[in-house]
Order: C-alpha cells, then sequence, then structure tokens
C-alpha cells in the first residue's frame, strides 16, 4: 500500500528535491502540495494536477501519512508539532529543530500524535556506504575529519538562509547538520565530552561568492548576519576526537567534501562532494592506508543526488516500525545541544545555560 505524501514548502528543496522524487517513486502517492505562496501553489498544480493549499492546516491523518516539511528553519519545529499533534506523521528536513526547546516542543507533539522522521541524506550516499565497509580494517577509532568546504556557495543574499532569526545560524545549521549525522552514521551515537568552536563571515555579503547554481535572484539588499565558516573541535565520550570544519564558501577551486578517519590499524579517506553544486571533484575516491601503503578503493558511481531517493526508500518501514518513535528527537537534540555548544563557544559564552542557537552573536 502506498504511502499517502504531502509537501509541505515549495521552496528550492520542496520544488526542486521531493516533488519529483515523490512522484516518481513507487512507494508514494502525491496527494496534495501546501504554500502560502499563490504562484507557487499555481504552478505546482498545473504542473502536477495534485491539490493544493495555503497552509498546513489542511492536512489530516484521514487523507495523509506523512507529510514532507521543507519549509524555512525558524518554521521546522512549529510546523511540525502541528502536524504531528493532528496525528500526521512528519518527515522533516534539517534542520529538524534550532533549540533544545524545540527539540522539546517536538517530543510533546510526537508523542501524542504522528511518527516523526528526519531527513539528512549524506549518509545514503554510495561512497559513505562503502566507508562504512571499510571501517573493520582501521582498528580502534581514533581520530575523525570532516569537512563540506564549498568554493563558492552563500545561499542568495538577503533570503532567509542568511538571516539568523530564520535560519538559525549559517554554514554550521546548513552543511554541518549532514556532517553530525553522517559521523554518527559511521560511528554511532556518543557524548560529546568537549567541544570548542570558530565562525567567520569574510565572504557572506560578497556577490561573487554566492551559489549561483541554484538558480534564485537575490532577495534585497539586506546584509547576512549569520557565519559562511564554522570550525569546531570535538572530544567524545567514546575518546574519538573530530575536527569539524563547515563552509559556503573558500579559497578552494571546487566543493570538496572529507572523511577522513584514523584508527589504530589504518587510515580511510573519502574525497567527494556532497549536494548539488555543479563545481564538484570530479569522482569520489576512497582510500585506505595502512604501513605506508594507500591504495584506492572501488566507489559505485552514481548520479547526482541519488541518496535523496534513497532516503525514500526506507521511509515506509520507518514509518512501520513503532520502536523508532522518539529516534529522530533523539538524534536532533544531539545535533542541536552540539551546536547550541560551538555558537557558545564562538562568542566566548561558555558559562551558563546556552541560548537558541538564533540568538547567538557571531565571534569577529
Amino acid at each position: 500500500m502506498s504511502v499517502r505524501a504531502a509537501v509541505v514548502g515549495l521552496g528550492w528543496a520542496g520544488r526542486e528535491l521531493w516533488l519529483p522524487r515523490l512522484r516518481s517513486h513507487p512507494a508514494f502517492d502525491l496527494v496534495s502540495v501546501v504554500d502560502p505562496d499563490p504562484a507557487a501553489r499555481a504552478a505546482a498544480g498545473e504542473a502536477t494536477g495534485i491539490p493544493t493549499h495555503a497552509a498546513p492546516d489542511a492536512l489530516d491523518a484521514r487523507s495523509v501519512d506523512l507529510a514532507v516539511v521543507a519549509v524555512p528553519n525558524h518554521l521546522h519545529a512549529k510546523v511540525a508539532a502541528d502536524l504531528l499533534g493532528r496525528g500526521v506523521s512528519v518527515f522533516l528536513e534539517k534542520p529538524v529543530c534550532l533549540s533544545s526547546a524545540e527539540a522539546d516542543i517536538l517530543a510533546s507533539a510526537e508523542r501524542d500524535g504522528g511518527m516523526l522522521l528526519a531527513g539528512s541524506a549524506a549518509r545514503h550516499r554510495a561512497d559513505v556506504r562503502e566507508l562504512v565497509e571499510v571501517l573493520p580494517e582501521l582498528g580502534r577509532v581514533r581520530h575523525v575529519d570532516l569537512a563540506w568546504v564549498r568554493a563558492r556557495g552563500v545561499p542568495r543574499a538577503g533570503g532567509w538562509f542568511t538571516r539568523r532569526s530564520e535560519a538559525g545560524g549559517g554554514a554550521l545549521v546548513d552543511l554541518g547538520w549532514h556532517l553530525v549525522d553522517t559521523l554518527t552514521a559511521l560511528l554511532g551515537a556518543s557524548p560529546v565530552r568537549q567541544a570548542v568552536g570558530s565562525v567567520s563571515d569574510d565572504f557572506l555579503n560578497v556577490g561573487a561568492w554566492s551559489a549561483a547554481w541554484r538558480r534564485e535572484q537575490p532577495a534585497d539588499a539586506l546584509a547576512g548576519d549569520v557565519e559562511d565558516t564554522a570550525r569546531g573541535f570535538l572530544l567524545r565520550e567514546d575518546g574519538v576526537s573530530v575536527s569539524l570544519r563547515a563552509s559556503w564558501a573558500s579559497h578552494e577551486a571546487t566543493d570538496l567534501s572529507l572523511i577522513r578517519i584514523e584508527g589504530s590499524t589504518g587510515a580511510a579517506e573519502l574525497r567527494c562532494t556532497f549536494g548539488f553544486s555543479p563545481n564538484r571533484q570530479p569522482e569520489s575516491v576512497l582510500t585506505l592506508t595502512r604501513e605506508g601503503t594507500t591504495r584506492r578503493l572501488p566507489v559505485p558511481a552514481e548520479p547526482v543526488g541519488a541518496e535523496y531517493g534513497r532516503q525514500l526508500d526506507v521511509v515506509p518501514d520507518l514509518l512501520a516500525d513503532p520502536d523508532g518513535r522518539g529516534r529522530a528527537i533523539a538524534d536532533a537534540r544531539a545535533t542541536v545541544g552540539l551546536m547550541e555548544r560551538l555558537y557558545a563557544s564562538a562568542s566566548d559564552r561558555v558559562d551558563g545555560p546556552s541560548e537558541p542557537v538564533y540568538q547567538q552573536t557571531l565571534g569577529r
């Protein structure tokens, strides 16, 4: 039986990622689309023939099994909580929430209603899966380097992505969420004992560093107030140290996603490009180094964005698993708590309770 799905939000992700994939996936039946913009609704309705609505309150558990929520970050928790409270299960794009307080709101809504699933596709990439297969050859893992560095990829100037009040943060919230989720997929979850971070915004308000590949026009002349680069160093309770870097722009020639895992008996490194930027590494390269010898390992070729369709493949089983309730919230709580700590460290505010991510002040 197909999962009756709705897409809530027709920005880039809803329009370019989820609409076409849900329409073509055999396990889903796309039954409605939601967006407050009449023009966006009209375009989606004309293209798909699917009923459209101006607000999520048009959805309920009698007609929809799953709402794929792809609204701006500051609306994630509110929209998802409202849907969950009406018994509609929700697949929520990252970041799942912008603060520990929002995680509490989602947890309460899920207890009384639908199930929450969290979207983060990088762990479903074929090259990341191959990296998982290499882990037994590395012995005890000691250190991990994680990076997603774009050459030029700042989201559109003046748009919500670059406003802290609406995005919750910059590159750390946007790209870093994927990196942290991938780390969990590789090594499993472990509390972070220590976390120190720094942020910078050298490229943020310079138009030449924008993500032109998103085909979006500048929203207005407002300057962004989030970071374009975040760096962190983490020490997990299991003893693994982690170096983290998320950058919307840099001095590099091409976009690079890097995962390097160092263990007691070897080191593995994956160099690739997450996401959809056309300014990519030529191919994914996975290597294993042991006792001074490095060899390249085979990696299956796949189309750009294949991980998003693969992510949908597992959704029906997740929805059918009663033990999965609460899992997405637990992961989100750990991730957003870590980001709060990194932003607080970057602001030299390491004492006292952390405020929501979007209330942190950048250290300059």
